[in-house]
């Protein structure tokens, strides 16, 4: 198996599960508790071993690759989600211009690090580390532009714990962007590499 092609698919897949997530839930205003905790779990790995610790356990894998192949086309252009496109571009966008921000790097750091420390009284879907992870979020990548402009039901979109809930997983979306970076992806491997991509994909959901 292509190990550089793996990694990217990994990385590629922790941001379009968050991306997708954020779409369904200022459409929906719910998502599934389980994959919640899949898609903010990568925060809190800052010193991984290799990009497979960072996305451990099968059926987390599963739900990431499943939207990550739908994304890259596998089942025809037809299944792929605009919003789900466009966020995910808005976040490799973001990340360009977080790398050149140390003093942002290290507050993220930081209050990862803080946050963190919470995960030994609350699981990471307790609505203070949630919390905690979207205040990050708007004190550090929020301030970079341009923004991610979220598109919903204003209902939803409106109502704290659903505006906290999308940051975080924003935030999420960043870290796998910075891993997806690490690894050699780029905008060009995405747009000329999906066939490298998907491939790995099935690879490694096979597995």
């Amino acid at each position: 198996m292509d190990k550089t092609a793996s990694n990217q698919a990994l990385a590629l897949s922790g941001i379009m599960h968050c991306t997708w997530l954020v779409r369904q839930l200022a459409h929906e205003g719910r998502i599934d508790e389980t994959q919640l905790d899949c898609a903010l779990r990568p925060v809190f790995v800052l010193d991984p071993e290799s990009v497979a610790s960072v996305y451990a356990g099968s059926s987390c894998r599963h739900n990431a690759l499943t939207v990550l192949k739908t994304q890259l086309g596998a089942g025809g252009p037809t299944g792929r989600d605009m919003e789900t496109t466009r966020y995910t571009a808005t976040l490799m966008h973001l990340e360009r211009k977080l790398a050149a921000r140390d003093d942002l790097l290290q507050a993220l750091r930081e209050g990862i690090e803080a946050a963190t420390q919470q995960l030994q009284h609350f699981p990471v879907t307790h609505e203070n580390v949630i919390a905690r992870l979207a205040d990050l979020y708007a004190q550090t990548v929020s301030t970079l532009r341009p923004k991610v402009m979220v598109h919903g039901d204003a209902r939803f979109l409106e109502e704290p714990r659903t505006a906290n809930r999308v940051r975080a997983l924003l935030l999420a979306g960043i870290r796998s962007t910075v891993l997806w970076r690490q690894c050699g992806g780029s905008r060009l491997k995405l747009i000329f590499g999906r066939g490298r991509l998907l491939n790995a994909a099935g690879g490694l959901d096979a597995g």
